[in-house]
């Protein structure tokens, strides 16, 4: 494991890390998408299939118990605790998101390394994560209020997958040098979908002033 992917790794970890502790401490999920965080626990069920046929390695393995806890946790609270569910944005949270699976779907059925069960599923995973914080920047453009640790979960969610590109590129030039289509497609657009984000959080953080995306 390189350095890049495991910056990546822990990024990813202190998103989630930021987004349980806004919702622990303030007892609130206003500005999070539920819609999205639905989307991420199907993007990771049908990813880590494989902890019940393949062992990697126990850091691999821990990970994926990790994000697929926490996403599972998150909706949890969001949906059933009986004071964070109060401060949802439901008429906010608008973006219809169940359009997104099934396309997501059939396109890995058509595109695909190998057409199994695991390889499917897995490639779904891929492309339903490239697509899947689409409901969280919708309502965050509806939003007046964007409050600091919302801004840093989302912020750290993008650059997590920035690093793994970065992860990519190194470990094609020093390592074994095989292309990955799909997962390289798949990241850029995930990538390219917190462009403007990013832009308007280092605005905001250069300039002191508080996060608003344009409408």
């Amino acid at each position: 494991m390189n350095v890049f992917r495991l910056a990546g790794d822990m990024t990813h970890l202190l998103s989630v890390i930021v987004l349980l502790l806004k919702i622990r401490t303030t007892k609130s999920c206003a500005g999070i998408s539920l819609k999205t965080q639905e989307l991420y626990v199907i993007v990771f069920i049908t990813r880590y299939l494989d902890l019940f046929t393949k062992y990697y390695s126990f850091y691999n393995t821990v990970m994926k118990l990790v994000f697929l806890g926490t996403s599972i946790a998150i909706v949890w609270y969001m949906r059933y605790h009986k004071v964070v569910k109060q401060t949802y944005n439901k008429d906010e949270d608008t973006f219809r998101h169940y359009f997104l699976i099934l396309p997501c779907f059939m396109l890995a059925l058509l595109i695909h390394h190998d057409f199994t069960v695991m390889e499917v599923l897995w490639t779904f995973s891929l492309y339903l994560e490239a697509v899947a914080i689409l409901p969280q920047l919708v309502l965050l453009q509806r939003s007046r209020n964007i409050d600091n640790l919302t801004g840093h979960y989302v912020f750290l969610l993008g650059a997590y997958r920035a690093l793994y590109i970065i992860n990519w590129i190194y470990r094609f030039f020093l390592e074994n040098h095989q292309a990955r289509w799909i997962t390289w497609i798949s990241g850029l657009v995930q990538t390219a979908l917190y462009a403007d984000f990013f832009y308007y959080y280092i605005m905001s953080w250069k300039n002191r002033e508080k996060l608003k995306l344009p409408a």
